[in-house]
């Protein structure tokens, strides 16, 4: 056993998922983001800048006098500095002429600086001996994995959330009244929307989600998706033991709303998300929450309404099943249900929010070249100190763009042991002063991944644990790797 852990150690570090977090988030995820923008729509006439390849530099400092320098840690600690690199992003002024794409200029511009993390692949440390460690003031036996910011030591604290994009079952009170239900947390370039199917004690089937303003009958959104037909209903859930209660929400909603058609439905929902406005505009309405807002993970065109459709039937399936007892409740403390946001995963949050506030002050500052009449220029137009003002107060305050405090903390340097626990610490986003207690019990899905001891007392006590020593945590693959294996298998078509 003794050599076991000493060979996994000689091999892995205690605060390595940190470092290879940070290390995914510079060299995949920043592009990622980038690319998700693509382009910035101006208020000039055909001309638009599109995004291009965003790279990071070598930590550094620019001194008062001008000039700029590589920057050690231990300088950063000592003149209350932050330990960062400059991010330069590349930009291509496009002008449409006939409805063809012509270059006007092409630049790579300075946007802003980010925070290194100690011991990454950016970093001056990464790489070095133990004795070119200690010619540099750093401690050899330093874990890192952690920030300085302002001269402070800091690090990010894993975040435990819900799976996204996965169907949870589970029983709920409205008014008294206990009603089952599935929900996703549909989740698509940072955005966040919570939807759910539910039956209610009157046996009609409901819809929520963001921007659908309440609860919208099952048929009415299906109808609303281009499933017309009570047959293309029926056939969305695929489970004969529930065609007659279907057919029963169906008969309801056509008596009492007069849904038959898809515009029909589209006019219903419109009404509710813009009242008093024309008819035209409701549809155009209705039509832009459900492909924007509505499970976004499955698409955000008019083509994906198919695929929604029918993860719709599974949703609806599944609420059927647990309330006419054919399965139990989801256990949403198992920790096939979580997920660990790391280092990497929170800077994206935050890199995306900033980056989004950059481009819409690029095309203020375009618009304003605009009126006094210049001519537009691109390097005119960027102001480095937003993104860096924006990730520099979040991590020095631990206030993140999702409005939770406690992100970033001041590093624990009493002793060895506190800095490798604070390292490798998860903390649940539940309120402390509830009681939650299944989710504070340990869990038989902990053995091998959470320390079974190591928690506060308190009322933080199992919301705040900490990875087992030999845990290992894996990075999200992209979903395509996988539908491509299963190709190799046969498969000719992957749908919902």
């Amino acid at each position: 056993m003794k050599s076991l852990v000493k060979s996994y150690f000689d091999n892995h570090k205690l605060n390595e998922h940190q470092i290879e977090s940070y290390n995914d988030f510079i060299e995949n995820r920043l592009q990622k983001i980038i690319n998700e923008f693509g382009y910035i729509d101006t208020d000039i006439k055909n001309y638009k800048i599109k995004l291009g390849k965003i790279r990071v530099g070598q930590p550094i400092i620019k001194e008062a006098d001008g000039s700029v320098r590589k920057i050690t840690p231990m300088e950063a600690r000592i003149r209350d500095l932050t330990y960062s690199a400059p991010i330069y992003l590349e930009l291509i002024g496009i002008e449409e002429e006939n409805g063809e794409e012509k270059v006007i200029e092409t630049i790579e511009v300075y946007i802003g600086e980010l925070p290194v993390m100690l011991g990454s692949k950016i970093c001056i440390l990464h790489g070095k001996s133990e004795e070119e460690l200690i010619e540099l003031g750093e401690d050899p036996k330093d874990p890192f994995g952690y920030f300085i910011i302002n001269g402070t030591e800091r690090v990010l604290i894993t975040q435990e959330d819900l799976i996204p994009n996965r169907i949870i079952c589970e029983f709920t009170e409205k008014n008294n009244k206990e009603i089952a239900l599935s929900k996703v947390f549909s989740v698509r370039h940072g955005f966040r929307a919570l939807c759910t199917v539910e039956r209610h004690p009157d046996g009609l089937l409901y819809v929520t989600g963001p921007g659908l303003s309440g609860n919208v009958p099952l048929v009415v959104v299906m109808r609303a998706l281009g499933a017309e037909t009570d047959k293309d209903i029926i056939e969305a859930v695929n489970d004969p033991r529930f065609a007659v209660e279907i057919l029963l929400n169906i008969q309801e909603i056509r008596e009492e709303f007069g849904v038959n058609t898809q515009e029909d439905a589209l006019e219903y929902i419109g009404k509710r998300i813009a009242p008093n406005q024309s008819k035209e505009y409701r549809i155009r309405k209705a039509k832009s929450v459900l492909m924007n807002n509505f499970l976004p993970h499955l698409g955000v065109r008019e083509e994906d309404f198919i695929k929604k459709i029918k993860f719709l039937g599974i949703m609806t399936r599944n609420t059927l099943e647990l309330y006419f007892g054919y399965r139990g409740e989801d256990d949403k403390d198992h920790y096939a249900f979580k997920r660990a946001k790391l280092a990497g995963d929170l800077l994206e949050e935050l890199f995306r929010s900033a980056f989004s506030q950059l481009t819409k002050d690029i095309k203020y500052q375009l618009s304003k070249q605009t009126l006094r009449n210049k001519k537009p220029s691109i390097k005119a137009a960027v102001r480095s100190d937003i993104i860096t003002d924006r990730i520099k107060h979040a991590m020095a305050t631990g206030t993140w763009v999702t409005g939770k405090t406690g992100v970033s903390q001041l590093l624990d340097r009493t002793s060895y042991l506190a800095t490798n626990s604070q390292l490798r610490r998860i903390v649940s986003p539940l309120s402390r002063s509830q009681p939650h207690f299944e989710a504070r019990e340990l869990h038989g899905t902990h053995w091998g991944k959470i320390c079974p001891s190591e928690t506060p007392e308190g009322q933080n006590c199992g919301l705040v644990k900490n990875f087992a020593l030999m845990a290992k945590i894996t990075r999200d693959e992209d979903d395509n790797v996988v539908i491509e294996f299963l190709k190799k298998f046969g498969i000719k078509e992957f749908n919902i």
